[in-house]
């Protein structure tokens, strides 16, 4: 209740605010970004792009807040509607600067989002566009957490490809995308965890990349990481999910 009307007060003043002060109000967006406070900063930088729309930083921020928020919505369609918007403004984002590193992470993040209850077809012929996408924001900006976690899960995705859809791919592309690899999903992982070591996302991740590869020491480094993640502080309603699926993962492996 009261996190609605916190909302409901910042929808009341956006108009206004928008109008007397831009600079302090992109802060207040970042700020909450930062917090995880996702809907609340979304609702901020969409009255921003509303105001200016070809504004590189509000577009990738907006495309990020829709993917963090989409994932929290109940129905598949509402889901895919926020993914699909993430990645138009992002390819809008990349049109206007190339060399912005967080659009091309944005839109490898809404094709990763999309395509995870996509048809195999559709997988597939986004796989090399994520790669390039994230290995461009990586080579824009190194300390870019997120795109190594976007290539963590595309290296992971790539090597648990079964039987099917690597026929389908030698069909499609002559060959499985170069890459795919437990190893060097693990690295990626490592690598945003270095990079942002408070995310629980990246080091759940790292915790099942490594129960994914199965070599014989990994469970237990699977366990490791993931009461590392458990023992991290809550921050989101996407933490909260995070916290629950460490959970089943280490008592499945206990």
């Amino acid at each position: 209740m009261k996190r609605c009307l916190i909302i409901f007060l910042m929808l009341a003043s956006i108009q206004f605010a928008v109008g007397q002060d831009k600079a302090a109000m992109f802060d207040e967006a970042r700020r909450l970004r930062n917090e995880s406070k996702f809907l609340e900063s979304l609702i901020l930088f969409q009255a921003l792009l509303k105001n200016d729309s070809a504004n590189v930083d509000y577009l990738y921020n907006t495309a990020y807040l829709l993917c963090k928020t989409g994932i929290l919505k109940k129905d598949e369609a509402e889901r895919q509607k926020n993914y699909h918007v993430a990645e138009y403004l992002s390819r809008k984002a990349i049109a206007l600067n190339k060399n912005s590193a967080d659009a091309h992470y944005t839109w490898a993040l809404a094709l990763g989002r999309i395509n995870e209850n996509a048809p195999t077809k559709q997988k597939i012929a986004n796989a090399k566009l994520i790669k390039t996408e994230c290995e461009t924001a990586i080579k824009l900006d190194p300390k870019l957490a997120g795109a190594w976690h976007i290539l963590g899960r595309w290296h992971r995705t790539v090597a648990g490809f079964n039987v099917i859809e690597k026929v389908m791919i030698n069909t499609m592309f002559g060959g499985v995308p170069e890459g795919g690899s437990y190893n060097a999903a693990i690295d990626c992982f490592a690598k945003a965890v270095e990079l942002e070591p408070k995310s629980l996302l990246h080091s759940y991740e790292l915790a099942v990349s490594y129960h994914e590869r199965g070599n014989k020491m990994d469970d237990v480094y699977a366990k490791v990481w993931l009461k590392k993640t458990i023992a991290l502080p809550v921050l989101s309603e996407e933490d909260s999910e995070i916290i629950k699926k460490s959970k089943e993962l280490l008592k499945k492996i206990e």
